[in-house]
């Protein structure tokens, strides 16, 4: 396991680039961690070279607060900003298994953000196409500045040959 203040590698990046899903860990107000699978895009961090920034969108699957602000990750990250992104690989050959952590410091992304925003919905709609029948372009995106990562295991994906 690598733990590092340090950009994420090139194959710990694809390896969270490449997954479809991850688990967001904010802390709730007693301190307790707070788990929640999300959908995300990594994008390069034009500010920070090498650095990359995550997007998560605020979309409109059920949820149970109407408003996008008082979702328990958003009024989390809002009061602590400190979080961690978790995406993994399971396999039943062990040999196979990997994980990535980002750390970051999250925050809002208003929709009125402009071209940040815009390159966020841009990215998410051409990675989960569900998301083009989403109103995203309205409404607001977590945004989290990754500043280290973890890893363990397998990052590459398996050859083409190898069997599953």
């Amino acid at each position: 396991m690598t733990r590092d203040p340090r950009p994420p590698t090139a194959a710990e990046r694809a390896f969270v680039a490449r997954a479809r899903r991850a688990t967001l860990a904010t802390s709730g107000s007693t301190g307790r961690p707070r788990p929640v699978p999300v959908c995300f895009v990594l994008l390069d961090d034009v500010r920070r070279p090498g650095w990359p920034i995550l997007y998560s969108p605020i979309d409109e699957k059920p949820k149970r607060a109407t408003d996008p602000l008082q979702l328990a990750r958003v009024r989390d990250l809002l009061a602590r900003p400190a979080v961690a992104l978790l995406a993994d690989h399971w396999d039943e050959d062990w040999g196979r298994l990997g994980w990535v952590r980002l750390d970051g410091r999250a925050g809002i992304l208003a929709a009125d953000a402009g071209e940040e925003h815009a390159r966020a919905v841009t990215a998410l709609r051409a990675k989960y196409p569900q998301y083009r029948q989403h109103a995203l372009g309205v409404r607001p995106i977590i945004r989290i500045e990754v500043d280290g990562s973890a890893s363990w295991g397998r990052l590459e994906p398996p050859a083409l040959s190898e069997p599953r």
